[in-house]
């Protein structure tokens, strides 16, 4: 990964960098569990793992640094919502490998900035984890605000729900959708970075970004399904 994936003539990104990481990636998300006994543990931890990952690989210019700091986000977050009883780990392995999966996703993202924008890379990977958080946000706090094509679209949504699946007690094998997503996105994602600057690998990812949103769109998780039909009864019962 050294080779292909690690920017050797990457300048360095600022001290803001990494303060904006540890913010993004650990503060935030800790404050918000700490604070709310409703906090949405899945989406938390897939925006803290964004966060520490995307923007850690932006700032480092390695992909290896955006992994390994998007799985130490996702195992604190998960020890802390595990110590609060907001949620437990009844599959250790299926979570374990829905945190692999995302950490190295959010990272390879990351690191296709640092070679693309250099120095600047780390400002559009945290553009990209307040948008997505944002609109995660919306989602929890307005059941129904977002239509379900848009947050099919986005790689944090497929973290979550496939977070949400693995502490839910049934493992991570019902959210195979998210988790192909995922990965599939990261292989693209990869491919791009290892041939920079050559152009026409983006038509692969952005190809591979829609083909498998439709998927996710169309083969919902036990958590989005289980989602949904909470939400329904309510309506149903009106």
């Amino acid at each position: 990964m050294k080779g292909a994936f690690t920017v050797t003539d990457h300048p360095g990104a600022p001290r803001t960098a990494w303060l904006v990481t540890a913010l993004a990636g650990g503060l935030a998300p800790v404050c918000a569990i700490l604070l709310s006994e409703a906090a949405p543990v899945g989406p938390l931890m897939a925006i803290g793992m964004m966060g520490a990952g995307m923007i850690g690989a932006a700032a480092a210019g390695r992909l290896t640094t955006g992994v390994v700091l998007a799985l130490l986000a996702g195992i604190a977050l998960a020890a802390l919502a595990k110590g609060l009883g907001i949620a437990g780990w009844p599959h250790p392995a299926a979570l374990s490998f829905a945190l692999l999966i995302a950490a190295i996703s959010f990272a390879a993202r990351g690191a296709l900035f640092a070679r693309s924008a250099q120095d600047k890379g780390w400002w559009i990977a945290l553009a990209v984890v307040g948008g997505e958080g944002a609109m995660l946000f919306v989602a929890w706090a307005q059941p129904g605000a977002l239509p379900d094509w848009l947050l099919a679209l986005l790689p944090a949504q497929w973290a979550s729900a496939a977070i949400r699946t693995a502490l839910s007690g049934t493992g991570a094998a019902l959210a195979g959708s998210e988790l192909a997503a995922l990965a599939g996105t990261a292989a693209a994602t990869l491919l791009v970075a290892k041939l920079w600057p050559r152009r026409w690998p983006y038509l692969i990812m952005f190809t591979a970004w829609l083909g498998l949103s439709a998927l996710v769109l169309h083969r919902p998780s036990l958590a989005e399904a289980n989602q949904a039909e909470a939400q329904a009864l309510p309506a149903a019962a009106r």
